[in-house]
């Protein structure tokens, strides 16, 4: 089954500050995991144990109702996002996060772009936490932040176009779509395979979902303070 390929097309128009946000995040992740994936087995177990999302204690329906001014299970919700499970999983976040970040972070800026990011994951989190309500289900990965960051992306560039590299046999195609009907098609996804899937129960699609709709809110109740921003750096 041939499996298309994103790739941004930004529009150099206009000139912004240096985007150090998401390349900052990228080596982070990077870092966490090459850090995370050298430990012996059982200091790995124990690492995600530690400092992943779990339904059972950080933040489960009990926890919430019995420890809710417990800073370490909220803690979690943010530290899980530096988790992965693979190289698989972790590069399929550093790509997205690449492709949407960039572009993202050139229009509202960087501190915006981390606040996005970071809500925008732990609410994710916090929403796998929930709708799998299985007890000691672990939730790890950037995945809800990535995300809501395609959101964001939808809600701030809703006509922009992206290029899609379609492998057909030993020949690959490049053809232009519109970035609203991909990434609808992939949110639509999100939506099926919360429930039905090749991966239903190993990946938590529900992270998914939240953080991409967090996105587009966080976007939309952010256009005034990021056409003022805008506005600001006419001059670059």
């Amino acid at each position: 089954m041939a499996v298309p390929m994103f790739i941004s097309i930004p529009n150099r128009r206009a000139r912004a500050p240096v985007r150090w946000a998401t390349p900052m995040l990228f080596a982070l992740l990077w870092l966490a995991y090459l850090w995370a994936s050298t430990r012996p087995d059982n200091e790995q177990l124990a690492l995600l144990l530690d400092w992943g999302a779990l339904y059972g204690e950080p933040v489960g329906t009990s926890g919430v109702l019995a420890n809710w001014l417990d800073i370490g299970p909220w803690l979690r919700l943010f530290t899980a996002l530096f988790l992965h499970a693979d190289w698989a999983h972790l590069l399929g976040n550093l790509v997205f996060l690449l492709i949407f970040g960039l572009p993202a972070e050139r229009l509202m800026g960087a501190w915006r772009l981390l606040v996005l990011f970071l809500m925008g994951g732990a609410l994710a989190n916090l929403a796998a936490v929930f709708a799998i309500g299985a007890p000691d289900r672990l939730i790890i990965g950037a995945s809800g932040a990535v995300s809501a960051l395609m959101g964001a992306y939808l809600a701030l560039f809703p006509n922009a176009r992206l290029g899609v590299v379609v492998p057909l046999g030993l020949f690959l195609e490049f053809v232009r779509a519109p970035a609203s009907l991909l990434i609808g098609v992939w949110a639509l996804l999100q939506v099926v395979f919360a429930y039905i899937g090749p991966a239903f129960g190993a990946v938590a699609w529900s992270a998914h979902v939240a953080g991409f709709l967090f996105g587009i809110a966080f976007a939309l109740v952010s256009r005034h303070a990021i056409g003022q921003r805008l506005r600001r750096l006419k001059g670059y």
